[in-house]
């Protein structure tokens, strides 16, 4: 499959330090960067094909991206070690400071990954795959197929069938395929995806994270992971994650002696008042009415024991 990439690509402050090295393949285009950026170094991606972008080297502290114009530094976000963009989703970046980084950005024809992902998964899953961005900040797997790939690139010293395969290896390896006996919901978020959120959450004290901390963590959009969360669960982000901090208020209510003054300051809530408000609206009552409500029923079940 003959295949030329098209993406508007628009920086500012960023300049490649070394040639560009590139290969065409069979539905598929590489193309390795060494370039640097300058602070306040900017950038405007958008392309109509899948792609993926994997760097060489950690950029996390030094280039934030979001996927909607002005959101950086409000809502942005740091750029991972590898990502995934699905065909149509527009990245901005900014640079914090300047920085040197290296990155093979790989180019996919739509059908190429349908032919790559179709055989495992089935057609209207790997349709599924294809829309769901990813982006994470440890991938050693990745990074040894990217380096072999990028040697290729360089020298094309085999057949284009070992290039090809690395690249499908690549992206098989970050693409969002559910486990096998996973069931998620058609174009909502993974269990794997909700797990991860939930260990993130929990390692909060005041089990308090951005909508856009929220995104990031599952590897999302902000917009993106809006709508998905809403399919998935039937709550908004931020209602789904009142009610944790609920669930969390009650075990502190229930376990320990903890004034609801005290429970309110641990689980970031401006005042006792406001963790009230919230409670009521939870659990259908105050917190010090549903805690004596369950020391009473212990009082209860104990004495009946």
């Amino acid at each position: 499959m003959s295949y030329l990439h098209r993406m508007t690509c628009q920086t500012e402050g960023i300049r490649a330090t070394d040639p560009v090295r590139w290969r065409s393949l069979d539905g598929m285009m590489g193309v390795f960067w060494r370039a640097e950026g300058q602070a306040g170094a900017r950038g405007y991606y958008l392309s109509p094909d899948p792609r993926i972008v994997v760097f060489l080297n950690d950029v996390s502290g030094h280039i934030r991206i979001s996927n909607r114009d002005g959101g950086i530094p409000a809502q942005g976000r740091p750029m991972m070690r590898a990502l995934y963009v699905p065909a149509g989703v527009p990245m901005w970046s900014r640079f914090t400071d300047g920085h040197r980084f290296s990155h093979l950005d790989l180019h996919l024809h739509r059908d190429r990954l349908l032919h790559i992902l179709t055989p495992a998964v089935g057609g209207s899953e790997a349709l599924a795959v294809l829309r769901r961005p990813v982006e994470i900040g440890d991938a050693p797997a990745i990074a040894t197929l990217t380096g072999l790939l990028v040697d290729e690139l360089s020298q094309s010293a085999r057949h284009p069938a070992f290039a090809e395969s690395l690249a499908g290896s690549i992206a098989a390896g970050l693409l969002d395929i559910p486990a096998i006996g996973a069931k998620p919901a058609a174009g909502g978020l993974t269990p794997a995806q909700m797990r991860k959120l939930v260990a993130r959450l929990k390692s909060r004290q005041d089990h308090r994270m951005t909508v856009a901390e929220m995104a990031a963590t599952v590897g999302l959009s902000e917009s993106w992971f809006a709508a998905v969360f809403k399919q998935t669960t039937g709550q908004t982000p931020l209602q789904w994650q009142m009610g944790q901090r609920i669930a969390q208020a009650q075990r502190l209510l229930t376990e320990s002696d903890l004034t609801v003054a005290d429970v309110a300051a641990r689980l970031g809530f401006s005042d006792q008042a406001h963790l009230t408000r919230a409670f009521r609206q939870v659990a259908g009552e105050t917190p010090a009415a549903w805690r004596r409500m369950q020391r009473a029923g212990h009082l209860t079940r104990s004495g009946a024991g």
